[in-house]
């Protein structure tokens, strides 16, 4: 009898039931109990613009992040700056445990990306945040948020600039903390809060910030949440970040534009010369033929080639998704790709096309080049390396327009410029503070949970390192597409609830256990 009630029970409830915490069930009945009164605050977030120029969208931002943490009783809730007035600040603000020994400190950004309404789809506003059935691009329907207590769909989507990056990331963090002390668990760790607001500018004065505040941000690991999950959808623990560099070149022709039927043949065209000078940067395997590039890279640990080795398998999921065929660098998984630098063209322009499209040959041409760092990588290194390339095809570099004096001399002229940048960052694997998140993780999910030696993207993590001499990891949340920096970005309302449950998890797992 008692063998029969035991079938029958495991018929009523759902496998995942039994495997995932206890925990996680109370924090997952808080949200279910929550979840109206959450999307509503987080509907009144995305309404509020965040693009990272607009010194008073963000404060507006900053305003409405220090009321949500003081409604849920954080303490020391205060603005961070590194005394220039002209610094976006970061919010901070803590829960000290009376007995606890180490200190997690969860980061997210409130800063987004410029927005073009004109490209959202179907009458969609940045800013007017809205409901969708699901997908846009696979033509799911707009519908009205639900009053009151309506009920809303886990694979419904809220599309608004920054709904998934990174507004997503701090509803999951302050959610999260408000469903631990709802559902009555102890937090084993202090907690610190650090929301910054000048990620999407390049972070420019985070290193300042943190070298004001040492003591103050000292921790045993800072939790980043940005970014999306694994393309699987499964949940992961990525360990670094790629760092980022740009190079803008510009090439020179004549100093007015020519008829191309009169001169064409003749006049040397510098939408062609560039053409010719960036397909120099790549062989037909996708690999950088810049001399050095690769030089610097530090090999992965047997540890985190194991966890590349474990990752599931997406590229041919994701070239049905985005209709392609074909990698970059042939037989190359993604996975694999994204342990590499990488040096990509972000844009390209040089005369006009479509309905503007003129017979001329252009002055200039000029393209942006975005390179990815690995660790191991020193982005002025990287910057320069490319900068050599270029004189090794014969150019001559200046940093200035060029005078007629040097057009007298000079067939190629490139004008080079540099942005700033900064380098990748990585966290050994085998940490045991690391290991207790990797396990807060898994008891949330009964799927195997994705581990990321080092994230495709960038975020300025070494500068924790630099400054703060800390360790960190980032725990997405967002769907893998979820459209970020691009239009019609949007968040599935499921990657919320499960960001929710994982960032309460990470707070109330007990060190060593």
């Amino acid at each position: 009898m008692r063998k029969f009630l035991s079938y029958f029970i495991l018929l009523l409830f759902p496998a995942w039931l039994f495997a995932q915490s206890e925990e996680t069930l109370r924090i997952r009945t808080i949200r279910q109990q929550r979840e109206n009164i959450w999307l509503q605050e987080y509907i009144r977030f995305l309404s509020i613009p965040n693009i990272a120029v607009d010194k008073n969208g963000l404060h507006r931002n900053a305003a409405f992040i220090m009321q949500m943490m003081q409604q849920r009783n954080i303490q020391r809730v205060q603005l961070l700056s590194d005394g220039n007035a002209a610094t976006t600040p970061a919010i901070y603000g803590e829960v000290i445990v009376p007995g606890a020994t180490q200190t997690l400190i969860f980061y997210a950004h409130y800063d987004g990306q410029p927005v073009d309404s004109s490209q959202w789809a179907r009458g969609l506003k940045p800013f007017v945040p809205r409901l969708v059935k699901g997908s846009l691009e696979q033509g799911a329907a707009i519908t009205a948020f639900p009053s009151g207590a309506g009920k809303y769909d886990p694979d419904w989507r809220i599309y608004a600039r920054g709904a998934s990056d990174d507004k997503a990331g701090i509803m999951a963090i302050l959610n999260g903390y408000e469903a631990v002390k709802r559902a009555g668990l102890p937090l084993s760790y202090n907690i610190k809060f650090f929301f910054e607001g000048e990620e999407e500018a390049g972070s420019p004065n985070l290193g300042g910030i943190f070298d004001k505040n040492r003591e103050l941000l000292r921790s045993d690991l800072w939790v980043i949440c940005d970014g999306p999950v694994h393309q699987s959808g499964k949940k992961a623990i990525l360990f670094g970040a790629r760092g980022d560099a740009h190079v803008d070149i510009t090439l020179y022709g004549a100093t007015r534009p020519l008829h191309s039927g009169h001169y064409g043949n003749w006049a040397p065209n510098p939408g062609l010369m560039l053409a010719k000078l960036l397909a120099s940067m790549k062989d037909e395997k996708g690999r950088v033929t810049i001399r050095g590039f690769y030089d610097d890279v530090i090999p992965l640990t047997e540890q985190e080639k194991k966890a590349l080795r474990d990752m599931p398998p997406v590229g041919n999921q994701l070239k049905e998704e985005l209709h392609f065929v074909g990698e970059e660098m042939p037989g190359v998984d993604l996975g694999e790709a994204i342990m590499l630098p990488s040096l990509n063209i972000n844009g390209m322009q040089s005369g006009n096309t479509g309905a503007k499209a003129s017979n001329v040959i252009p002055t200039t041409a000029t393209a942006v080049l975005d390179l990815r760092m690995v660790p191991g990588n020193d982005y002025k290194k990287q910057q320069d390396r490319v900068i050599n390339h270029i004189r090794e095809q014969g150019y001559y570099i200046t940093e200035e327009e060029p005078t007629d004096a040097e057009r007298a001399i000079f067939s190629r002229i490139a004008r080079v410029k540099k942005s700033g940048g900064y380098n990748a960052q990585r966290t050994p694997m085998d940490l045991p503070v690391v290991q207790n998140v990797i396990e807060a993780v898994k008891s949330t999910t009964t799927d195997k949970v994705v581990l990321i030696p080092t994230m495709g993207g960038s975020l300025p993590l070494f500068l924790f390192e630099n400054y703060l001499k800390a360790k960190t990891i980032t725990v997405p949340v967002a769907n893998h597409d979820n459209n970020q920096h691009a239009e019609n970005e949007n968040i599935r309302i499921r990657n919320l609830w499960n960001g929710i449950e994982t960032m309460a998890a990470i707070m109330t797992v007990l060190p060593g256990s």
